[in-house]
């Protein structure tokens, strides 16, 4: 099985786009390990070689998952992503423990971070919704993307009106936080939420704005009307 993942470095390696390589770090503050390949193409490239290996148990989908992710290239990174997603039918409970290994591990940058939990992690939170307590632990984690996780993971949910109550509870605990990728990750919650819990939201964004970090108000209201925008920036 180590051989597709060979395969599928050398078809990255001939994808190189020029552009793409030379301005894909600007994107990042942190320093990315990437081929340079568009977005689409790596899209393209996890559909055709997941149809290889769609007849392979979960385990062995996840192991092939894990080799992408240790090898740090943010293309891998989006591959392993697309691939535990597209197997999410044979998702178990047990299975957050292994997104949360590869967020706690391997997880090194704001895009990594949200294709995994937007996808594979947030429908697994659907699925098994007694899990989302688990995000409460992640957003007091020490670590930046465990932070940023568990509000991302919602952002799903949050537009279908799903889990207002822990929402708002995750928001409580990353209110203050002074990382601005994690201010912006649940702030970004807090919008997807406003698209079914409007009133609710302004409340929250009300009750808290004199201590919310501007960064997170403003993408909380960001889908409010104007009026809303105007008495919650204070106009």
């Amino acid at each position: 099985m180590e051989n597709i993942i060979d395969k599928i470095r050398i078809e990255l390696k001939n994808s190189v786009d020029e552009k793409t390589q030379s301005t894909s770090q600007k994107f990042f503050k942190e320093t990315i390990k990437f081929y340079g390949v568009k977005v689409p193409t790596v899209t393209k490239i996890s559909k055709e070689y997941f149809s290889l290996i769609d007849s392979k148990s979960k385990s062995e989908i996840f192991d092939l998952c894990e080799t992408l992710w240790k090898s740090g290239f943010i293309e891998e990174s989006f591959i392993a992503c697309k691939w535990s997603y597209y197997i999410h039918k044979k998702y178990e409970p047990g299975d957050f423990q292994i997104f949360e290994k590869w967020i706690s591990e391997y997880v090194n940058n704001w895009a990594s971070c949200d294709t995994l939990c937007n996808h594979t992690v947030g429908e697994f939170i659907e699925m098994y919704p007694e899990n989302v307590v688990k995000l409460k632990h992640l957003a007091k984690s020490p670590n930046r993307w465990m932070r940023r996780a568990s509000s991302v993971t919602l952002i799903i949910p949050a537009r279908k009106g799903k889990f207002l109550n822990e929402i708002l509870e995750i928001a409580d605990i990353l209110l203050l936080d002074k990382d601005d990728l994690v201010q912006k990750g649940y702030g970004w919650m807090l919008k997807a939420a406003s698209e079914a819990h409007q009133l609710e939201i302004f409340d929250y964004v009300m009750k808290h704005k004199s201590v919310m970090p501007r960064t997170a108000l403003r993408y909380a209201i960001e889908k409010m009307p104007k009026e809303l925008k105007d008495k919650a920036m204070g106009r």
